[in-house]
Formats: C-alpha cells, structure tokens, sequence
C-alpha cells in the first residue's frame, strides 16, 4: 500500500488521540484504504447487538458488553475509498479543528520497540500457567467441550511511535487479512489484522466462516499434517456456526475445511455461504453467533461466563466484532483478532487459542506467542 503526503500521516495519528470518531480500514486482497469518519458528536452506543437491526456504520464491539465497554457504532458523515479521498476530506475537516493540524513536517526517524523480541515476563507466563490448569479441569472432566483461553502482553512504544506506520506496515505484510485502525473516545485507539470474518454480505447473499486450528508455516509451504485436536476443534466452531445460520437462513453451501494462511500461520477453513430470508434482522444472527466457538467454547453461554470469572483480566474489544455494517449495500463485520490497544506510550497485545482435554500448557503457550507475533512485527 502506498503511504499518503507527510502531513495527513501526521494528521491521522493526531486524529488517534483526539476527540474525533473515525477507523481506516482495508479489505483483504485490496490496497485500498477506507475512511468513516464522523465529524461531530458522539458515537451511538448499543445495548445489544440485536440493536444493530437496521443500521449503518463502522461497529466495535467487545467480548462482553459493560459500562466501561460498550458496543459502538460510528455514524458516519464522510466514507472516503484511497489517499486522494481522505486527504480532502480531512483536510476540511482541519479547517474547523486547528487543535488537529500536524506541527512536525517530517515523520519521525521509525525505530523498533526494544525489547519486541524478548520472552514474556516471568509473571505473565506464571498468570498463564495458573489460568490454564483452571481451564483444563473442566474440560478433563467432560464439563466442556472447548474453551478459548487467551492472555495479553504489554508493550512501551517508542518515542515517536505512529499508529498510521503500523496500520501501513498490516497492510503489506498480511494481504489475506481485513487491517483496522479505529478510534473513539469511548473505546479508546485499536489497530488489527483479523483473518475471521463473522458475517458479510447484502441484500439476501450471505457469508460466514468457521476458522480454527492452528500451526506454522513450513518455510513457504503450508502445513497439511493436521492434528487431531486442531481437526476436533474445527469441527466443534463448524458445526456450531452451521446449526446457527440454518435458524435465519437457507440453501446453505459449504466449502471446506481447508488451510487458510494469515501472515505466518495457517488455519482450518470452512466457508458459508447462505440465503439471509430478513436482512433486516442482521443483529439477531450476530447475537446468536458471538461470540463464537472460535474464541469462546461450546456450549457456548456456559463457557462465555466460565471465561469472563476464570480468564483472568477483560478481554475489552479483543475477540469482539469489528467493520462495516450496511445490510442493504454491503457489509463486512470480521472478528477482533491479532489485535492491540493503543493508549499512549503503551501498547496492550492480546492472543488466544482453543483449549481441548488433550492440550498441553507449553503447545498453548507457544501458539499464543506465535499469534502475538503477528502485530509484533508490524510496529
């Protein structure tokens, strides 16, 4: 992806620490970047993602819905398609808003946060370590099927750090993937590489998936020696994403699974294409689907408070949805994988994956590493 002119670089990061409502995004397989910006006022909060029946605009939503974290929706005043686009319609924007103009000229010198290559802390493997044997009990005895368990690192940016470089850097590195930089006052700033995708579509043309199971790359070949366990916990996030779809839609397809790449590992793939019979009642399929096997468990609302009272910490808007909504033209709500918080000088990064009576502490671990590795090498 092309970068745009120095000052609306600067312009956009500025914007990442302002009042202002607005995320960039870029599709997978394109290199056009996408603006929704809403100029003024505040975004619409959402009680439930049932709500979402009949709207339009650029939705974040959490794991679990709280008062310090609520499902938002950016009403959108401009939606901008590549640089030219969005560099005149900031600069407008600018003309009312002089606290947003760049001082700086010149981007600063781009270096790397020092220790991005070092372990984790002590304390973090040792919080990982305790959540784990929490999370394994129930699944030995049966009590679950699957659950996900994840966990997050911390991160001090450099000096001079810019969230727009990073979202560039997605961007290039990982072409199979929906890149995002969004930010509101009320989520705060959240920049991802997400390769699953909750619901897409318009009109009565539909689209799910179910992604799962995990490994390397191979060099440049992708793997083919899938594990039991990577094959069961597939299988698990499918079949639930089936049994949901058939109670709102019809001549349901599928194609999979097979391996899917996202940047430097490879997933289990199923795809669902389907007849939606009500596009307008889009935020009851999500309520039913989110959040999925892929990041929860099964069954699903056992395991969703089995994790939120277990894990260990909020998951905040990590593992919740992320995109455009627009029933009626298109849209393109993905989950918020492979994802970091922005706030300031620190950089929260969050990982996860799905747990099996069969796993093992040191394979979950490992997974968790690679996955974090992904927004690692794009700062």
């Amino acid at each position: 992806m092309n970068q745009p002119s120095i000052y609306i670089h600067k312009l956009i990061d500025n914007l990442t620490r302002s009042t202002v409502n607005f995320a960039l995004y870029r599709q997978p397989w394109t290199d056009m970047p996408i603006l929704v910006l809403q100029e003024s006022g505040n975004t619409q909060i959402i009680d439930s993602l049932t709500d979402l029946n009949g709207q339009r605009g650029f939705l974040l939503a959490p794991f679990r819905r709280t008062e310090q974290h609520p499902i938002v929706l950016i009403r959108p005043t401009h939606v901008e398609h590549d640089w030219e686009a969005i560099s005149e319609t900031l600069t407008r924007l600018v003309q009312d808003r002089t606290d947003l103009i760049p001082t700086q000229t010149e981007l600063p010198f781009s270096k790397t946060a020092s220790f991005i290559t070092q372990k984790a802390s002590d304390k973090e493997w040792e919080n990982y370590r305790q959540a784990f044997e929490r999370f394994i009990a129930p699944l030995q005895q049966k009590q679950f099927q699957k659950l996900v368990l994840s966990r997050r690192t911390f991160l001090e940016l450099p000096d001079g750090f810019s969230p727009l470089t990073s979202f560039i850097n997605a961007c290039n590195n990982y072409p199979r993937m929906m890149i995002s930089l969004c930010h509101t006052p009320e989520t705060g700033t959240w920049l991802g590489s997400t390769p699953e995708i909750i619901l897409s579509g318009h009109g009565t043309q539909w689209h799910t998936v179910s992604l799962a199971g995990t490994m390397p790359m191979q060099g440049d070949v992708i793997p083919t020696d899938w594990s039991d366990k990577n094959i069961r916990e597939q299988a698990f996030v499918s079949d639930y994403i089936r049994r949901t779809i058939k109670q709102f839609g019809n001549k349901i397809t599928e194609k999979g699974p097979y391996p899917a790449r996202a940047g430097q590992l490879v997933h289990l793939k199923t795809d669902f294409n389907f007849i939606l019979k009500d596009a307008s009642q889009v935020g009851n399929i999500l309520y039913e689907l989110h959040p999925t096997p892929a990041v929860c468990g099964l069954p699903k609302n056992e395991t969703y408070e089995f994790i939120n009272e277990n894990e260990g910490y909020d998951r905040r808007y990590y593992a919740g949805i992320i995109g455009w909504l627009d029933p009626e033209e298109d849209t393109s709500l993905y989950v918020n994988l492979r994802c970091m918080n922005i706030e300031g000088k620190r950089s929260t990064l969050y990982a996860g994956g799905g747990i099996l009576s069969s796993s093992t502490l040191e394979s979950e671990w490992e997974e968790t590493r690679q996955k974090l590795n992904t927004m690692l090498s794009i700062l």
